[in-house]
């Protein structure tokens, strides 16, 4: 790993301050992940989870691939008719219930669902929390980054490894977690969520989330590709990214590079348009940004949209037709909260060849893998 950032650091000096386009940028790059650990997954695995797929129909193919927020009613139901890869709790799906009515609720999902289903939420600490709020007796985590200024490494590790095992204890099999965002200044956005401002502190605190909760087998989710920085919010709306690419190498992607060698299975992308990457759309819809996360960094696995309902997609794209976008960039799961919108849609896409099934394929493939690794299959 001290050999990929060592690499990454001296791309960013060899890379002018000018942005290049994604093309000039990927040599380098391609050299610089190639020491990251491949996830792959072996030989008979793949046999497997192939056999899997060619069992599926088309709608049965395009469920695994939506990560949704779970409704208030008929969630089960909801589950089985849309046969869901996952989905994801929120504060409304805590409140007012003790752990045994959410460990039933959980179960009642699993039960209604032809494959086993991912279970997540937001757990970061801090400003976002969801299941310690309501269920945690000392209260809510604290953010990564007060546990580190309290108490350094110990502290932090000693959360992360309680937050696994409260979410663990629920049915969770997810935590949307760690952020990889690097931002030092207390003015922005992502100030209390992002660990630190350092990037080599914060790939520290990803290497030992993701080792945490691998060892456990909670999925991880390295949050939000390619880094937001000091940029504002995109859940009301479009954010351009105007830094250079040579700060992303020296900086932005250390923690993800880290997180990758870690084994995380998940990379979830930003809705920012980061302009020397990709000046028209989001990363979460651009092609070329997924090109740097599977060409460059080498990553295997699962790569996810944030939530397609924020203000910077829907303004985007509508709001009927953003899974649609999301998929043909590359994106293998589709978190959103309109899935009786976003589903129909994509399903139509594929029918209509807009989307390709070879593609699909690779997607459902990525997204059973991940639930291979964490004991599901």
């Amino acid at each position: 790993m001290k050999k990929i950032l060592a690499l990454l650091m001296l791309g960013a000096m060899l890379t002018l301050t000018a942005c290049q386009s994604s093309q000039e940028q990927t040599p380098q790059a391609q050299t610089d992940a190639q020491t990251v650990e491949s996830q792959e997954p072996t030989e008979p695995e793949t046999d497997k989870l192939e056999e899997m797929v060619a069992k599926m129909s088309t709608e049965e193919k395009v469920g695994q691939m939506f990560f949704a927020r779970c409704p208030d009613v008929n969630a089960a139901e909801t589950a089985a008719q849309y046969h869901l890869g996952g989905y994801i709790l929120f504060g409304r799906d805590f409140e007012n219930l003790t752990a045994e009515d959410v460990k039933a609720n959980i179960k009642s999902y699993q039960d209604a669902s032809a494959v086993p289903m991912l279970i997540g939420t937001d757990e970061e600490g801090g400003t976002v929390v969801r299941a310690s709020y309501y269920l945690r007796d000392e209260g809510a985590f604290l953010s990564p980054r007060d546990y580190y200024t309290d108490g350094g490494w110990e502290a932090v590790e000693s959360a992360e490894t309680e937050k696994a095992d409260l979410l663990l204890s629920l049915g969770i099999n997810v935590n949307l977690a760690p952020v990889c965002d690097v931002t030092g200044e207390p003015e922005q956005f992502m100030y209390e969520r992002s660990v630190s401002g350092d990037a080599d502190e914060v790939s520290q605190f990803v290497e030992k989330t993701v080792s945490i909760y691998r060892s456990k087998k909670l999925g991880s989710v390295l949050k939000h590709f390619p880094g937001y920085g000091d940029n504002s919010d995109t859940h009301t709306g479009i954010v351009n990214d105007s830094r250079s690419y040579s700060e992303f190498l020296s900086k932005d992607f250390k923690p993800f590079a880290t997180g990758i060698s870690a084994g995380a299975n998940c990379i979830l992308v930003s809705h920012n348009i980061v302009e020397c990457m990709d000046a028209e759309y989001p990363a979460s819809l651009s092609d070329k940004v997924h090109q740097i996360m599977r060409d460059d960094l080498r990553f295997t696995g699962v790569i996810m949209t944030d939530d397609l309902a924020m203000g910077a997609i829907s303004e985007y794209t509508g709001t009927d037709t953003a899974a649609v976008f999301a998929a043909k960039a590359g994106n293998d799961m589709l978190c959103c909260s309109d899935i009786e919108v976003q589903y129909p849609a994509v399903v139509e896409a594929v029918n209509k060849q807009e989307i390709p099934m070879e593609q699909i394929d690779r997607s459902v493939i990525r997204v059973l893998k991940w639930k291979q690794d964490l004991g599901l299959i």
